[in-house]
């Protein structure tokens, strides 16, 4: 309670500060400090349609393109216009706006004429800057309604507005465009000033040049500059996206369940498919004709029958624990172990249990059986002479 006390009790300004603060470091404050998985950054992106995006670029590349439009179809633009004013103009006390149809045919003619292919060029500049940030995304779910956003939450408003790194960001960003197109239109002015105060003097036609002139570099300028901002804003935007999207640790496990399954359930396959196989080794092994081993690591037990098998086939193989119990079930049994480091790690990598060997290896495993079988018939005669 004291602390508490002290806190009310502080200047609002340590308050204010304290609160964004706490802000800046709200996912991690909320335990959400483990990174977004591609799963959920997926979800998010199909589902809600929530990217990273900045808006900056998107004003930017709307107001550099129609202005740039403007600048080469100026001739085609100002010949329209210089048409459809003398056109009405000669026309003026012949036509009744009340009782010729045609006349809104004419300005609509005129408008599209006119209008059309700035808005054009503005439609493209917006659906390739909205492309060239998110890629081809189209989801109706940011249109659904929500009464969430209907009622008002001032507090929850202010808190992000003003109280908040995006708060802060925004505020700074908006001066610094602020800066930007006054600069601009500082200087611009400032290197024509002359030019300006003698237009009272020129033609209608010179000093119509000198302003559309004046105002197409401003806008062309002002765009350029704000495409540069719009890099640090995509950044912030994008580093902005992920903290919004970091998971908790609890959610991390859920979503690996999700994918990988339970780890329980997984421990008990497992454990299940190692009782399985040791029952099979124990019938499959003591069957063997021999047993590759890499020495300890590896074991992959063998079996050949010239009368009904094409090739050697594997009864059994295994790694570390598992290919301790072959190797003790063929020494318990009789059958031959044999050492040969890159066969017994090529039939295990190669080969299945129940598999046939690759033709690659018949030479090999030959020579092999050959030598146990000598081995076996030495020990035989060995055992018939004592």
């Amino acid at each position: 309670m004291y602390r508490l006390r002290r806190f009310y009790d502080a200047p609002s300004a340590l308050r204010v500060a304290a609160a964004m603060d706490l802000q800046w470091f709200a996912a991690e404050d909320e335990g959400r400090t483990e990174e977004p998985s591609e799963y959920k950054i997926r979800k998010t992106r199909e589902e809600e349609g929530r990217v990273a995006k900045s808006q900056e670029f998107i004003g930017a590349l709307m107001l550099l393109l129609p202005a740039l439009g403007i600048l080469f179809l100026a001739p085609s633009l100002l010949r329209t216009c210089v048409e459809m004013v003398r056109f009405f103009l000669l026309r003026a006390t012949t036509l009744d706006p009340t009782k010729d149809r045609i006349i809104s045919g004419l300005v609509f003619s005129y408008y599209v004429r006119l209008c059309l292919p700035i808005l054009l060029i503005a439609v493209a500049a917006a659906l390739f800057s909205n492309l060239v940030q998110t890629g081809l995304l189209f989801t109706t779910k940011p249109l659904m309604p929500k009464f969430s956003k209907i009622l008002p939450h001032f507090g929850r408003y202010f808190q992000k507005t003003l109280f908040s790194a995006e708060g802060l960001f925004n505020f700074f960003k908006s001066i610094v465009k602020m800066v930007i197109i006054g600069g601009v239109a500082f200087f611009l002015i400032r290197s024509r000033i002359a030019e300006l105060a003698n237009l009272q003097t020129a033609s209608l036609w010179l000093g119509i040049q000198t302003v559309a002139s004046l105002a197409i570099r401003l806008l062309i300028i002002s765009a350029l500059l704000l495409l540069l901002l719009a890099i640090p804003d995509y950044l912030f935007q994008r580093w902005q996206y992920r903290e919004s999207l970091k998971m908790t640790k609890q959610e991390v496990k859920e979503e690996h369940k999700m994918y990988e399954g339970d780890p329980l359930v997984k421990s008990r396959l497992r454990s299940r498919m190692r009782e399985i196989l040791s029952q099979n080794m124990a019938i499959n092994v003591p069957k063997a004709d021999v047993v590759i081993t890499n020495p300890t690591h590896l074991a992959v037990a063998l079996e050949y029958n010239r009368t009904n098998m094409a090739a050697p086939q594997v009864t059994a193989k295994g790694e570390d624990e598992m290919a301790f119990r072959i190797r003790r079930i063929a020494q318990d049994n009789g059958v031959p172990l044999v050492e040969n480091k890159p066969l017994a790690r090529a039939l295990y990598a190669e080969t299945k249990v129940g598999d046939m060997i690759p033709e690659a290896y018949w030479e090999i495993v030959a020579m092999v059986l050959s030598k146990v079988m000598k081995l076996n018939e030495e020990r035989r005669r060995a055992e018939r002479a004592g």
